[in-house]
């Protein structure tokens, strides 16, 4: 373990992530496994992102917002996943400090402006199905932009505020965290200050990040069913509800596994629970979301045929 001398106190400069598994026979396994993931995950997202800007019945706001979407999947699974590999490949599991905070700054980035996406995705459903003659008035190409512009904003401040935070504490004992990627909950449990003001903003983020957001998907979609189900045409309301089915599943996979990752703070272990929920955050969850739009939407399932076809 390296230490750095700060007065009478020795300050951890190294952290070492225990990955997912101290077998040797494993590690190899689990490299080819999560290259294939990466890869299936970089080439979905592209491929999604390729077919928006090359075909144009996709120059619409639902998907000028999930390319963004596949954008920070993509950004998301090559801020923890990359360097898994590295870990499996060279045995090497230290991390320094200052990498570990950069980490975590771009993971919360990354995953905050995508709760709000989610969220602006929702919002765009509902005044397309519920106030479609003013549709085009209400998400313009400027108001796009903002809206997009607004969620990276808020996502910043917000990744911006845990780090700062959590380079005022100090980190004097243990250097051992129990995960695969530096994060909030496992880096609290190694400080030797007091992290209560950290889990008081956590609070308050979390409140901000994920119950206001969930909230207004959740209003927005009250009406979207409301507006659904006056349509007389079991045809029309089908229509209507394919185009939220997709975004639908992203959002119960998204919240459903953050959730619980971060209700757990009070634990005084990190268990491999936390290990197998981070994979879902960071690794399954990005990898699965071309997947859930490119199968369930007809329109991108058209739009990659024929560009593979086309090539």
């Amino acid at each position: 373990m390296q230490l750095g001398a700060s007065g009478n106190v020795s300050l951890v400069t190294t952290f070492v992530l225990l990955s997912l598994t101290d077998s040797p026979a494993l590690q190899p396994i689990l490299f080819v496994i999560f290259l294939l993931a990466y890869v299936a995950t970089i080439g979905g997202n592209f491929s999604i992102l390729a077919a928006i800007l090359l075909e144009p019945k996709l120059h619409t706001p639902m998907y000028f917002f999930l390319g963004n979407l596949s954008l920070l999947d993509v950004g998301c699974i090559t801020v923890t996943v990359p360097a898994m590999l590295q870990q499996f490949l060279f045995n090497d599991r230290s991390i320094s400090y200052r990498s570990c905070l950069s980490q975590l700054f771009f993971f919360h980035f990354l995953a905050g402006a995508d709760c709000f996406l989610l969220t602006v995705m929702a919002y765009d459903r509902y005044l397309a199905i519920c106030h479609p003659l003013t549709y085009s008035t209400h998400m313009s190409w400027g108001i796009q932009k903002s809206l997009v512009g607004m969620s990276c904003t808020c996502a910043l401040t917000n990744a911006l505020a845990h780090t700062i935070a959590l380079s005022t504490l100090k980190f004097c004992g243990p250097n051992v965290i129990n995960h695969f990627y530096c994060d909030l909950p496992q880096l609290f449990q190694l400080s030797c200050s007091s992290t209560q003001l950290n889990e008081q903003l956590l609070f308050i983020a979390a409140a901000f990040m994920a119950v206001t957001p969930l909230v207004l998907i959740t209003v927005s979609y009250a009406h979207v069913v409301a507006a659904v189900l006056r349509i007389r045409s079991a045809e029309g309301r089908k229509k209507a509800f394919s185009t939220c089915g997709s975004h639908l599943t992203v959002v119960s996979i998204f919240y459903g596994t953050g959730v619980f990752n971060y209700m757990r703070l009070g634990s005084v272990e990190a268990s491999d629970k936390d290990k197998g929920i981070g994979i879902f955050n960071t690794v399954i969850s990005p990898m699965l979301n071309p997947l859930i739009y490119s199968l369930r939407n007809p329109d991108v399932k058209g739009a990659l045929r024929r560009m593979f076809t086309e090539r």
